[in-house]
């Protein structure tokens, strides 16, 4: 038996494209639930019209973790242990053998966890939206490297076993992993990014997660810098109050490490522009050296080769490192969460 739970609010935009990805598949789910999470606009009416169930939330002020955990509460409990879960954004389309893929990935492996999805950014956006479409290929990139290996299974689509979330449930009420809700909800939802703090659990139990390459999907890009500045903000900050949240462990240290590269690249990025800011200030000016020129020319290969997948154009366009404008954004954004989270800052979804 699978079953596809869908978080939704208010998510008119897209539902109906979502449900119709999961008509699609070459193997069907038994169930498909949108989670309507306190919606104002025509998702429920629209998701009804697709033939999918829909669960309104009751009270859920816990957003898109408290939706899910108030309908896995109610389905655990009489789930098969073998039977399957599909947790998908509302926001996402799965290509049409994601499921059948997904399920010969766990039935191979016994001790897999969650297998998760490999995305490409959707269309719209403009010139922000392309960019992320760039930073998608190149992430759908590396885990094709990597065979699958990942840090996190997003939120966009992750399959889990029903006894492998019920260990989460167990693991959470006996203290061996944080409480969350304390009532032995399978999202923590104390924190900003769910997903990230699910794969943490799920590691914590020696279970294994993977992104397999053959498991892909489209997701929704940000359509503005507004919008984006907010998505990765939250994402930022939640990684590193996710690694505060456990700790220096096996399974943190890894992410640790990547947190640690992060400050370094934002202490060059405020080095190289203070240094410049510095020459042009007093004078000095500008003097090309074959050293710097030959790191530049590292980082222009990087940003040809890594989007090899998006096609020759815009492996030329990304040459003259146009992209510059998301990296230092990003860059901006890692400070701020980083600002934030040692501030003790209100946290914004």
């Amino acid at each position: 038996m699978i079953t596809v739970l869908i978080p939704a609010h208010n998510e008119a935009a897209g539902i109906t494209s979502t449900l119709q990805s999961l008509k699609d598949q070459t193997l069907s789910p038994g169930r498909v639930i949108v989670v309507a999470d306190n919606c104002t606009d025509a998702t429920e009416q629209l998701a009804l019209a697709q033939g999918a169930e829909v669960v309104p939330t009751a009270g859920n002020v816990d957003k898109k973790a408290g939706a899910l955990n108030f309908v896995l509460s109610r389905l655990l409990p009489d789930a098969a242990p073998e039977d399957l879960i599909l947790i998908q954004d509302a926001d996402s389309q799965l290509s049409p053998d994601f499921i059948e893929r997904a399920v010969a990935h766990l039935q191979a492996d016994s001790r897999l966890g969650a297998v998760g999805g490999v995305f490409s950014g959707g269309s719209g956006g403009g010139f922000v939206g392309h960019l992320q479409r760039n930073e998608y290929a190149r992430y759908a990139r590396d885990v094709k490297r990597l065979k699958g290996k990942c840090l996190v299974v997003t939120g966009t689509a992750a399959l889990f076993r029903a006894r492998t979330l019920r260990d989460v449930v167990a693991a959470r009420l006996d203290g061996s992993l944080p409480p969350g809700n304390g009532h032995g909800g399978v999202y923590d939802t104390s924190v900003l990014t769910e997903d990230n703090e699910l794969s943490f659990a799920l590691l914590t139990l020696h279970y294994r997660i993977k992104s397999p390459a053959d498991c892909t999907l489209v997701t929704e890009v940000m359509p503005s810098w507004r919008e984006l500045w907010a998505q990765r903000l939250r994402w930022k900050r939640g990684a590193v109050e996710n690694c505060v949240q456990y700790g220096w462990t096996r399974v943190t240290r890894p992410y640790w490490g990547r947190q640690a590269l992060a400050v370094v690249g934002v202490l060059v990025t405020l080095a190289y522009f203070g240094t410049v800011a510095f020459a042009l200030g007093t004078g000095a000016g500008l003097h090309i050296q074959p050293f710097w020129l030959a790191v530049t020319g590292v980082f222009v290969i990087e940003r040809v080769v890594t989007v090899r997948l998006r096609g020759w154009k815009y492996m030329l366009a990304a040459a003259t490192m146009y992209e510059l404008v998301i990296d230092l954004f990003l860059q901006v954004v890692h400070a701020k969460a980083y600002a934030d989270a040692a501030l003790n800052n209100k946290k914004a979804w």
